[in-house]
């Protein structure tokens, strides 16, 4: 999963690192400011006790690591400090190193398009007698943090993600509304499935629904999951449970009401546009405040001054 901060401007970037570093940066400058973050991470990484880093894939055939990355960084996290501590989820651990050249060969091709991403470092314990450099400490936590009790469920499938993002790229809700929008560190279809399962259905129902099942994230998948049925079940659970509140049940059921009512549809739409002239912007959007704003840092459009069905039956489109 690359670019995670792909929502940011360059323009947003400079204003962050003008405060960072207490003076003015161009935003024209964008090798500028490659130089100055350069500058200031390369200092903190020569000066770091200790190195943390994921792991994309471990090999039990000789205990390696490995970190698959295109900027370097990942190096650095595991090359200079003296001691290397890697986080690795337990379903990252492949037998042999013919299973991990599969995973290699796909996890580039699906995220990036590349034959091989431009730093694969493995990583198996740490300095040995001769090496210039590398740290004298390497401790691999196994993270299992539920996965495990995915075993045997309708889930199962989840665990045979590789990472790649190539879900997010196809995604037509993921490019509109961003990663941050699905609040975990798995964004995205897949994160539509996996954050639930792993920190609870309670605290994210939501996402199952944030998508519009057009298939697409499956028939990019290189390990072919069946994300949509997943969604699917999910939903299911979310109803048997009866999760959402009792109001958002209730809102849910009247919106649906008017959904099956062409009538009723017309007039809440026509309600709509009379209630929302107090809130609505000349430039269009409307202006919400933060806690009444589901959307949270997103505007919400306004409804248009003419529906699409009155624009047709006038002969404007």
């Amino acid at each position: 999963i690359i670019v995670p901060a792909i929502h940011k401007t360059r323009f947003q970037v400079a204003e962050m690192f003008s405060k960072q570093v207490g003076r003015e940066l161009s935003a024209d400058d964008i090798d500028g400011l490659t130089a100055e973050a350069r500058r200031i991470l390369r200092q903190k990484f020569l000066t770091a006790g200790m190195g943390f880093s994921g792991v994309n894939l471990a090999v039990a055939e000789t205990g390696s690591v490995v970190l698959v990355t295109n900027e370097g960084n990942g190096r650095m996290v595991t090359g200079i400090a003296p001691v290397h501590v890697a986080l690795m989820g337990i379903e990252k651990l492949v037998p042999t190193w013919n299973d991990a050249a599969v995973w290699l060969s796909l996890l580039a091709r699906s995220a990036t398009g590349q034959s091989m991403s431009v730093y694969t470092s493995i990583i198996t314990g740490p300095r040995r007698a001769g090496d210039i450099d590398g740290p004298e400490e390497v401790h691999i936590v196994l993270l299992d943090h539920g996965r495990s009790k995915l075993l045997g469920t309708p889930y199962e499938e989840i665990l045979h993600c590789i990472r790649c993002g190539a879900c997010l790229n196809a995604c037509p809700v993921y490019q509109e509304a961003g990663g941050h929008a699905y609040n975990s560190p798995y964004s995205g279809p897949i994160g539509a499935v996996l954050t639930p399962l792993l920190f609870g259905l309670e605290k994210y129902e939501g996402l199952p629904y944030a998508s519009s099942l057009c298939g697409a994230c499956l028939e990019v998948c290189p390990a072919r999951i069946d994300i949509p049925r997943m969604l699917l079940e999910l939903r299911k659970e979310v109803v048997d449970h009866n999760i959402p509140a009792w109001w958002e049940r209730t809102a849910e059921r009247m919106v649906a009401l008017g959904f099956a009512q062409p009538g009723l549809f017309r007039f809440g739409a026509a309600m709509g546009r009379i209630f929302q002239m107090p809130l609505a912007k000349p430039e269009g959007g409307l202006n919400l405040p933060r806690k009444l704003n589901p959307a949270q840092e997103r505007q919400l459009p306004s409804l248009a001054k003419r529906s699409f069905r009155k624009m047709w039956e006038e002969g404007d489109l």
